[in-house]
């Protein structure tokens, strides 16, 4: 087997849900080895998430947990008892880094804060992720998804021109707070290893979400001005949008090669001398009309047949994709993007693979673990335990 980019790395993953769960992911599907600390019995509330296979709420069938959670391994730990807190230290002095998505002040409160980890492992890393921020006035604020994206600002620009805005699909900013968590804790094992430090990594969604503006900041810190919704277009050109065909949606791209590129491709060289669209601010201005002209043509064409001749003139059309098409995608076949991984009570489920290629170090495909199934490797493996005492910590509720 090749050496994994990160072979060299331990982590202990007491985060649940989504945001910490996918900074370890990313860690452990290039080779970390995770621990994923759990509760006793209840396990990540992510586990408690559909879809479920079969329609069963059964905590090892969640889709949710059986994507976050791959390559690692689960232990189950009651950190509100003296004992746990006790194994939670000696596992500390074992690895490289902590990850942890409680309310800020929990682990402080626990007796387990970054200053008082230090005295067991100097050189500690920590990963936080929460909402607000380790710091600041909104610190202990309560928030879900939906609060984070109206923080960041991207619900402001997010919609239709004269509608509400609108919340991205899904856990947007729980996965960029993620991804930024991940590259700030690989950063962090850098100066580790380099200055023989150890820090505090503080990941919020309030703040990822805020990194990932594209124009809005620019348009107000430069012209003063607060950038309105515009649905699927940009502010610089048209067309750039999403409009129906006779089987679904194309995004249309025409910038460049602009009004030549779409007289050619929908047979009218009459667009190339109509006044309204002469000019991008023409075009801006006279966006609706040109949607109609488009849609026209559109929806005597199917989505395949409009990308192919679109991308021979150059243009980058391409078709709004279903989870079906996905997985048919000659594209993403091509490249094994999508991989098979077996799963002792669901069997075979279809995962996406690799975020991003590494040529000798590669990303590897492994399944979730199942509820504490790793406690006799780690507690008796790695810390030391006797099985006898794991029996005693079950009957303790300390497992």
């Amino acid at each position: 087997m090749s050496e994994k980019a990160l072979s060299h790395i331990r982590v202990l993953d007491i985060s649940q849900h989504v945001a910490g769960p996918y900074c370890t992911k990313l860690l452990a599907d290039f080779g970390a080895e995770v621990i994923k600390v759990e509760r006793p019995g209840r396990g990540d509330s992510a586990r408690s998430v559909g879809p479920f296979l079969d329609d069963d709420p059964n905590p090892e069938k969640s889709g949710l947990f059986l994507f976050l959670n791959t390559n690692k391994k689960s232990i189950t730990l009651n950190l509100k008892t003296n004992a746990g807190l006790k194994i939670f230290k000696e596992l500390v002095n074992l690895v490289d880094v902590v990850v942890e998505g409680f309310r800020p002040g929990t682990m402080e409160r626990l007796g387990l804060g970054l200053d008082s980890l230090e005295d067991v492992n100097p050189q500690l890393i920590m990963t936080s992720l929460s909402n607000f921020g380790q710091a600041g006035p909104y610190r202990d604020y309560e928030a879900t998804e939906i609060v984070g994206w109206a923080t960041s600002g991207q619900m402001y620009i997010t919609g239709d021109p004269g509608r509400e805005p609108l919340k991205a699909y899904g856990y947007q900013t729980q996965y960029l707070a993620a991804v930024h968590a991940t590259i700030g804790t690989l950063g962090a094992i850098y100066a580790r290893d380099s200055l023989g430090i150890g820090q505090h990594v503080d990941a919020s969604l309030m703040e990822a979400g805020a990194t990932v503006h594209q124009l809005a900041l620019m348009w107000y810190t430069i012209l003063g001005a607060i950038e309105g919704r515009i649905g699927s277009r940009l502010p610089i050109g048209h067309p750039y949008t999403l409009l129906p065909c006779r089987n679904g949606y194309v995004a249309v791209t025409a910038i460049p090669p602009g009004i030549p590129g779409l007289a050619l491709l929908m047979e009218k060289p009459e667009l190339e001398e109509d006044p309204r669209f002469l000019t991008p601010n023409d075009q801006l201005e006279h966006a609706d009309e040109l949607d109609a002209i488009l849609t026209e043509w559109l929806k005597d064409h199917d989505k395949e047949e409009v990308v192919e001749q679109a991308q021979e003139l150059r243009m980058p059309f391409d078709f709004v994709q279903t989870a079906e098409e996905l997985l048919a995608d000659p594209q993403y076949i091509d490249r094994g993007f999508f991989v098979d991984i077996e799963h002792p009570v669901c069997g075979t489920l279809t995962y996406p693979g690799a975020p991003f290629r590494m040529g000798e170090t590669p990303w590897r495909a492994g399944r979730a673990p199942l509820l504490g199934e790793h406690n006799e490797d780690v507690y008796c493996g790695l810390v030391g335990y006797e099985p006898g005492d794991l029996a005693i910590l079950r009957a303790q509720g300390v497992i």
